[in-house]
Parts: structure tokens; sequence; C-alpha cells
């Protein structure tokens, strides 16, 4: 049965039609031709009957006009339902659940740390920021959370075991080792290995007293030297997975802590044998003499400054030799760029040097806009030009003069689109520079993510808080790939910040009228209904009563 519009004359005329079978056939019966459709809207005829008809419906949609008076309240549900999947089917809540079994905390600590976590994924800040944020969004159990719950869980996270022997030479062992080492063995297999880490850094910086011992003055990535900060390094499988996250105080530089983390993680993970892949800012030369040393078990890939190792300059960057181009092996064509490797043997080092011909036209471009701008800067005046580093790079200033560097420019040309590895694994040349380019898809993952690392403002006083906030980051960095890995499993590839954009608009309203409560969904637009598929996740009706 439903309504429609009959045409007669210059006027349309309201009716009631069923639809029946006669004969294997269908026909239209008109039930009741209601009145002229133009006089039933002046008159609000239409909207009367349409409500006196919705008392007797379940599921009925509401007409609102002057005489209504709803409730509505309106909330975020694309975000919460995908991750919440996410969440449990890696088995990170059941973790959390279990190490809570025999504690009494009066509140539900795992739902907490999920509103955080999926906090991290959606925006930024501090936890006091995310309680303020939760409003806005349907989370489940969310609602008998308030802020010191929020403190308290990040406490959970980050308070120290009573077993230290697992314990990193720089910080103690807390609850959130425990979770990341859960997590790694509930995935595992017997034929899962760790054949090939990666290993990156970022450093956040405090704007309160930075803990009691988390938190030191250091070398400041973001320029700020005036205040304490801390080192978070994360490592990744050669899938871009995340293993765990390891934090330090901030004045312990970055290349003292690659042997220690390595022999960590063997402790941890029970790992004999895997091969560390590494960038140039963690590479030094006790490092070196640690990783090739006779004891040391450590396979590795590590990239070389190649301007400041006067044997890379001098040698293994002049040495002869033809090229070979591979290709990596990617489902995306648009990451797939030619790359070229040699092989180079010095003093029974092995180097490989790999050129990216796309890299080189773009170094050149570069170097040439600046030189451009560069010459006409000059002719006002050379004081301003010692000051900016994109200049000063190619300047030669004497005491009296100030002129452009030609020798200088030379060398750089050398450079364009090349990096040299140095490695002492048994992988042939062409293998070792895909793996180091898998680094720098990781590192991309990284820098990506790193807004989900930069946890700032962290106000917190104490380490155990300050850990639990930023390893919520971490956890937040497992459910955004395991849903890039399912979405490529499903054949799409889809930008992060499309993807969130997309999940924010979806939307519930709920609407309570006449004894009636009702929930009606927002339309699933972009990217937001092929994500619903490749997790599994069944998009709510359209209108639903409650």
């Amino acid at each position: 049965m439903f309504a429609r519009i009959k045409k007669s004359g210059k006027y349309e005329y309201l009716q009631i039609v069923e639809n029946r079978r006669e004969n294997k056939k269908s026909r239209q019966r008109v039930i009741a031709t209601l009145g002229r459709l133009d006089k039933m809207q002046d008159k609000g005829e239409v909207e009367r009957l349409t409500r006196s008809l919705s008392r007797f419906s379940r599921k009925s949609m509401l007409i609102l006009s002057s005489k209504s008076n709803p409730k509505a309240n309106v909330k975020k549900i694309g975000p919460s339902l995908i991750f919440e999947r996410i969440w449990k089917e890696t088995g990170i809540a059941s973790i959390i659940r279990n190490l809570l079994s025999e504690r009494k905390f009066g509140f539900d600590v795992e739902r907490a740390i999920f509103i955080t976590v999926l906090h991290r994924l959606m925006t930024s800040g501090s936890d006091r920021n995310c309680d303020y944020w939760r409003q806005n969004y349907k989370i489940t159990g969310s609602e008998e959370l308030s802020l010191h719950h929020f403190y308290r869980a990040m406490c959970f996270l980050g308070e120290e075991t009573s077993d230290q022997t697992k314990a990193s030479p720089f910080t103690a062992r807390r609850t959130k080792d425990i979770i990341e080492e859960q997590l790694f063995f509930s995935r595992s297999d017997i034929f899962s290995s760790l054949e090939m880490v990666f290993f990156d850094t970022t450093s956040i910086y405090f704007e309160g007293g930075g803990g009691d011992k988390i938190g030191a003055l250091g070398f400041s990535k973001d320029n700020r030297p005036d205040l304490k900060q801390m080192i978070v390094g994360v490592l990744m499988d050669d899938t871009g997975m995340p293993l765990c996250c390891e934090m330090w105080p901030g004045n312990i530089a970055d290349v003292t802590t690659l042997i220690p983390i390595i022999e960590g993680i063997k402790k941890r993970f029970g790992v004999v044998h895997f091969c560390i892949v590494s960038d140039r800012g963690m590479i030094s030369k006790g490092t070196l003499e640690k990783l090739e040393s006779p004891e040391s078990t450590i396979n590795y890939i590590l990239g070389v400054r190649m301007r400041n190792v006067n044997e890379v300059k001098k040698e293994v960057l002049s040495r002869g030799g033809r090229y070979k181009e591979v290709h990596p092996e990617s489902k995306n064509k648009k990451d797939q760029s030619p790359l070229k490797v040699k092989e180079v043997l010095h003093k029974d080092k092995r180097y490989i040097v790999c050129l990216n011909t796309k890299q080189a036209r773009k170094d050149s471009l570069d170097r040439e806009n600046i030189l451009n701008s560069l010459q006409v800067k000059m002719k006002q005046g050379a004081g301003s030009l010692i000051g900016n580093k994109g200049y000063r790079k190619y300047l030669k200033i004497k005491k009296h003069s100030v002129s452009i560097n030609y020798d200088k420019i030379k060398y750089e040309q050398r450079l364009d689109g090349k990096w040299v590895l140095r490695t002492n694994t048994d992988l042939s040349a062409e293998e070792v520079a895909l793996s180091y380019k898998e680094l720098w898809m990781v590192e991309h993952i990284f820098r990506n993510m790193k807004s989900l690392l930069e946890t700032r403002p962290i106000y917190h006083r104490i380490d155990e808080t300050i850990c639990g906030h930023v390893f919520c980051s971490f956890l937040a960095l497992v459910l955004l790939k395991e849903l890039e890995r399912r979405l490529e499993k499903s054949g799409y590839n889809f930008e992060w910040d499309k993807v969130r954009q997309d999940l924010k608009a979806l939307q519930e309203i709920t609407i309570e009228e006449n004894d009636k409560t009702f929930a009606v969904r927002s339309e699933c637009l972009g990217t937001c209904g092929k994500v619903f598929q490749a997790v599994g996740v069944a998009v709510p009706p359209s209108i639903r009563e409650l």
C-alpha cells in the first residue's frame, strides 16, 4: 500500500493505492482519493495525516513542524564502529582485560584506554582535551567515565612491573611492555620471525615538568632546547606492523641506543637472529664496531652519511662500475620508481651505492632554483644571505667578500639522487637496496603518523602517566596499520586523511518524540562504505527504533 499523485486536468490529487495479485498479475486498486494536493498542503492536512499514521509505525520518519518539539542528539559513529572491531580482533581489548582481571579500579579501564587511543587517531592533544572531545562521539562505555579515570588508566599502562629482568637500560619495565609482548605472540605462529626490523625515533617535548626521570634537557629536533624532552623509538617489522615502542630520557643520543634496543628485543620476543635496518642518524663508529665484532650475531643494513664519511666521499662514490636497475614489487604502480644499484667493496667493507633517477632530477631542479634566487639576492646585498641555510650551503665566505662556491655545486651534483648503504648480510645488492627502501616506506608511515606520537601538550607530572599517554599513541599506530592492511587486502588504496574525514562524517541523530526514540543515520560518503566493507562491519540502518 502506498500514496501516489493522480493528475486530472490542471489539478493533482492524493490517493492511497494498494498492489494485489490477480491471476499471477500485479494490479493496483485505489483505496481512497484524499483530496486536491494543493489544498491539503495549504491546510497542513498531509502533515497531520502523516503524523497520525506514524503512531502505528515502529519505523516512522518524523515530519517536523512548528507543532513538533522533538529532542535531537547528534553523535559521530563511524570511527568507533570501525576501530572498535579492529581493537577487539587484534586482541588488544582481551589482553588489557586479562591484565585487569585481578585489579579493582572501580571503573572500566579498558574503555578509558580505547577512548584515548581513538582520540589519538581522530585528532591529538592532552587527556583533558580527550575528555571534552569524546562528547561528540558515540562510544560504548564512555558515558560513565570522567577525566580522572583517563589519568588513572594512563598510570596503569605506565606503572612499573615487579619483574625488571627484561627492562631496558634506559627506563624501567612497565605494563605497556607486557601488552606489546602478548600482542606480538598472539599474532605469531611457528613460521613467524623477525628477519628484518626497522627502527626510527622522534622526540617529544613537555609543556610541564617532564616527569621524574623521563624528561631531560637534550638536543632538540623541535628547536626547543629550553624544554625537557623524551625520545620515543618505534620498531616495525618488514610489513610495517609496529612491534613495540621504547622510551628514554631526552639527554640520551639516538646513536647510543641501537645496540641496547636490539639486545632488549631479543630478550623480550625470543628472537635469536634478525637483521636491523636503520637510517643514517642511528649509525655511529661505536655502533658499527659492536655490530662487526666476532661475537655479534646481528645482521644490519645501515644508511651511511655520505657527506661525513671520508672513505665514502673519496673512495666509494668515486669507484667505477655499472649500475643495475631494479624495481620494487608493489601493487601500487605509483610507488614504483626505477632504482639503480651497484656494489663496492672497500677494505673488507661492503657498500651498496643506490641511485634514484627521479630523485636526482628533483635534486638538480631544487638546486637550480636556489641558485637562481641566490644570484638575485646577491645583487641586493650579501648581508642577509649568510643566515639562510639554503643559501649558505653554496656560498664561499671570505673576510670582506661573499661569492658563489662553484666547487661545492659540482660536488653536490655528484650526490644527486644517491644514497649509500653498508651491510654485513649475504643478500644481493638489489635485495639490500629494496630492503632499505622498505625503511623509507616505514618512515613514510611514521611521518604520516607523527601527529599520533606528538601527543602534546603533555602536562602529566609523573613518568607512569607520561609513558601511558605516549603508549596510547603507539596503540593508535597499531590500529591504523591494521586498517591499512585490511584495505589493501580488499584492493583499496585510500589516504588516511580522507578516510578519517569520511568516517567522522558518518553521524547518527537520535530523536525523541511522542514517547518514541528513533536513530537516523546520515549517508555514507566517499570512502566510508568501502572501509566498512573491508573491516567487515555492517553499516547501521538508515532509520531504526530504539
